[in-house]
């Protein structure tokens, strides 16, 4: 994998796939809505392949979510997740995996969404798709416009802390979205079997474009 998607300093490359679903019996004893607790598997995963960033999920059902009313709001609950993840130390960079410019930004700070959040255009007309990264500081937020450009391996952002990220360990939420459905700052990064079809189609994998 040659795709410098997420750096640490100088260090680029060293990534490792990591496990999240409900399949996974490790988490059996693990909070996983305690973002130091999540942290502390992140960092034994980490030091088993002495690597310095965890990623994937996509499509993962996941219990992450099944202790916030924000994924059970009806009987539709949401567990199924959308995007890819990358789960590193607060304040990594973020950088841009292609070009584009900034649809919209918001920081969505109720207790399990996103925290601040870009979403990048790409394309123009008809001919367009969007890239949502979401988990961000606040920091990553300031000088930004809509219609701002970026370079791709330009750095869009940084990790957030818990406090910052709606008390989720230290991660990137990375999405491909097709048809954004009128919204700005923010799109649907879980979904429930139910709507499973529609969203696979919606929100293609991300890793069309990374190619991890």
């Amino acid at each position: 994998m040659n795709h410098p998607f997420l750096i640490l300093g100088n260090i680029i490359n060293k990534y490792t796939t990591i496990d999240f679903s409900d399949a996974n019996s490790e988490l059996s004893n693990v909070q996983l809505n305690n973002p130091y607790q999540c942290q502390e598997y992140i960092e034994t995963i980490l030091n088993k392949t002495g690597c310095q960033i965890a990623y994937g999920g996509y499509l993962e059902k996941r219990n992450l979510y099944n202790e916030s009313s924000l994924f059970s709001l009806s009987d539709d609950k949401r567990d199924i997740h959308l995007g890819i993840d990358f789960w590193s130390n607060v304040n990594s960079e973020v950088l841009c995996p292609l070009k584009g410019e900034v649809h919209s930004f918001k920081d969505n700070s109720i207790v399990g969404d996103y925290g601040p959040t870009i979403i990048l255009k790409h394309g123009v007309g008809d001919s367009c798709f969007y890239t949502l990264y979401g988990h961000l500081s606040r920091k990553s937020l300031s000088g930004l416009f809509e219609g701002k450009k970026f370079e791709k391996g330009e750095v869009l952002g940084y990790l957030g802390s818990p406090e910052e990220n709606v008390n989720y360990a230290p991660h990137l939420h990375f999405q491909v979205i097709n048809d954004l459905q009128g919204k700005r700052g923010d799109y649907p990064g879980v979904c429930s079997s139910k709507n499973l079809e529609f969203y696979k189609k919606n929100c293609p994998d991300p890793n069309s474009i990374l190619k991890m």
